[in-house]
């Protein structure tokens, strides 16, 4: 039973990975269309062609990792299960007669390290390819400092999740995931609170924006949209990259407008401003509260379908899976797997209204400095850094971007630009 498992597993996960391998490396889907060839939003136009054929490569390779990566995440849960090693990190619990907390503590160590370790080969060559391509310019003991970070910090918050998770399926194995759904959103609320101030300096560090006279033209932009900000934080990032970014983190008292400082080293001051008007069009449009409220819902029809298939799952292959009963904490990495499966299939969803979301902050954008030119450049430019595809192939776009493609971001501006003409 065992072995038929692996060897299907093992088969399907070969034919998928042959399958996207021949659909991003050797279909021809994305490219530009004829009509828009020679304009602005060209490639050839504003990237060199040693920029180009870096692009092009970088692109695919990395497309295919993400494509291979989520479903070789599935096989390690499956290898964990049907091999017995989940029931021996449960069986090596040395703490049997202590609080539920302490051996969950244990349990989730171990399988934690185990799936760091598998999948640490992976993580490494991204590293490293993209350290290859000019976009990382961190070095080895401070990329590998940031992922022992990224280990205890998902260890810390897993523990209290799983802890919570499986006393409640204890006390009710049939209705626990409404409790957990409705649990889930304070937690999130606090995660999203204390990130800025506690998490993401562990990685960071910032520091009020020293272009002072940036920061009151930004400030400015700010009032002018009736958003209540007082400073605008740069991070330090040089040493990690050369990709730009700027973003709005945080809710409440603890929310931040944060500037990578690649992005105020690169693009000009009507660019940057620009993407600060992008960002505070997310304010504007309230996108932080429908994202909390996407969130919390996607999380209760998540947990709602991972308690069906949980125990249908364990009815029908528990003796495969070596799976005894659902409350048991040996049935995690089942519910790793399902939950990981239910959000990759949903990211097509959630990338869509994301990229909505990210189309109107660009109108707004464009309304509040009312300079498409600096928007363009600005486009042109985070494509170059990142050495981004222009206009990706379709399953890419729906299972990655969360942004729209920059040839929609480009061609927005021109329209936007001719309904105001």
């Amino acid at each position: 039973m065992v072995k038929k498992y692996g060897i299907t597993a093992l088969l399907l996960f070969g034919v998928y990975v042959f399958v996207m391998y021949v659909y991003i490396f050797h279909s021809n889907s994305g490219g530009i269309p004829e009509s828009l060839k020679g304009t602005v939003a060209d490639p050839h136009v504003f990237m060199s062609e040693h920029e180009l054929y870096l692009s092009e490569e970088y692109s695919k390779i990395k497309n295919f990792l993400f494509f291979v990566a989520t479903p070789f995440e599935w096989l390690v849960y499956l290898f964990i299960l049907i091999t017995g090693l989940s029931q021996a990190f449960e069986s090596w619990i040395p703490m049997k007669n202590k609080s539920a907390i302490l051996q969950n503590a244990v349990y989730l160590f171990l399988l934690s390290l185990f799936i760091f370790i598998v999948l640490f080969p992976l993580d490494y060559y991204s590293y490293f390819l993209s350290k290859s391509y000019g976009i990382s310019t961190q070095i080895f003991t401070s990329w590998m400092r940031d992922n022992v970070i990224g280990f205890w910090i998902s260890f810390g918050t897993t523990l209290v999740i799983v802890t919570v998770l499986y006393w409640l399926i204890n006390k009710n194995p049939k209705k626990w995931w409404i409790n957990a759904g409705l649990l889930m959103i304070p937690f999130s609320i606090f995660l999203m609170f204390i990130q800025p101030v506690v998490i993401d300096p562990l990685y960071n560090d910032f520091y009020p924006l020293t272009n002072k006279e940036l920061e009151t033209k930004i400030l400015t932009l700010a009032e002018q949209a009736n958003i209540p900000a007082n400073h605008v934080y740069e991070v330090i990032m040089t040493e990690k990259t050369n990709a730009l970014n700027a973003y709005v983190t945080g809710i409440g008292s603890n929310s931040r407008i944060v500037l990578w400082d690649t992005t105020l080293n690169r693009l000009s001051e009507s660019e940057i401003l620009f993407i600060m008007a992008h960002e505070m069009g997310h304010y504007v449009e309230k996108h932080i509260y429908f994202g909390i409220a996407g969130y919390i819902l996607t999380t209760i029809l998540g947990l709602w379908l991972t308690a069906k298939l949980m125990p249908w799952i364990i009815a029908r292959f528990g003796r495969g899976l070596k799976i005894k009963r659902i409350n048991a904490i040996h049935s995690l990495p089942l519910f790793f797997l399902i939950t990981s499966f239910l959000l990759f299939a949903s990211s097509p969803l959630s990338n869509y209204i994301s990229r909505y979301q990210e189309t109107r902050a660009d109108e707004y954008a464009l309304q509040l400095v009312a300079d498409p030119s600096a928007a363009v450049s600005t486009f042109q430019e985070l494509t170059k850094a990142g050495l981004n595809e222009v206009n990706p192939p379709l399953l890419v776009k729906w299972f990655r971007y969360s942004h729209p493609t920059m040839l929609e971001r480009i061609i927005n501006v021109a329209n936007e630009t001719r309904t105001k003409e």
